[in-house]
């Protein structure tokens, strides 16, 4: 778990590291959401996932790459501690580890919102195959009732949107295509220039 979380860690902090300072604001897939939102999120849920440890974020600069190297290294002090890695709490998808819920939550969702900065940004959004093969054996084994709930906004407090509603691809649509459009992602989704 943990070196699958550094793996992908390490490949969303090189498409921050590779946004151009222009291009913070462009528009993401995410319809509410700039690039610079994509990465406040991810920041973000890193500090949920502390949350049932009693910890928080620490301090860190304002720009996306200081913030996400921040929240990366808060993390990365849980999954480090075997204590704290292994230490029960309550999540939305019922008692597990630290570890578990960074593993099922965040580290999942670096591959998807890595897809969601690439295309905002106009970088490569090819995910890694083996995340592309795992994330379809999780999502796809998620009970029907429990998607619906995260398809539904602020089902899980103000806000907060899991899943948009599928979007339908073809028949013979590549694995990474069927698992964008199971969480709700338009493939072929292309930043519109604003004109």
């Amino acid at each position: 778990m943990k070196e699958t979380y550094r793996r992908r860690a390490d490949a969303f902090e090189a498409k921050i590291m590779a946004v151009r300072p222009d291009q913070w604001n462009n528009p993401s897939p995410c319809a509410k959401w700039t690039a610079r939102d994509v990465v406040q999120h991810i920041v973000d849920m890193h500090g949920a996932m502390l949350n049932p440890l009693g910890r928080q974020l620490s301090p860190s600069g304002a720009e996306p790459l200081e913030r996400f190297r921040s929240a990366r290294a808060d993390v990365e002090a849980v999954l480090d501690d075997p204590e704290l890695a292994g230490q029960e709490c309550d999540t939305p998808s019922g008692r597990m580890t630290a570890a578990q819920h960074v593993d099922q939550v965040v580290s999942a969702d670096l591959p998807l919102h890595g897809w969601d900065l690439a295309k905002a940004t106009g970088q490569d959004a090819t995910i890694d195959p083996v995340d592309v093969e795992r994330g379809w054996g999780s999502m796809s084994s998620i009970p029907a009732e429990m998607m619906e709930k995260f398809r539904i906004p602020g089902a899980f407090g103000p806000g907060v949107e899991v899943f948009g509603p599928e979007v339908k691809v073809a028949g013979d649509a590549s694995a990474q295509d069927r698992l964008l459009g199971f969480i709700g992602r338009d493939p072929n989704w292309v930043m519109k220039t604003r004109g």
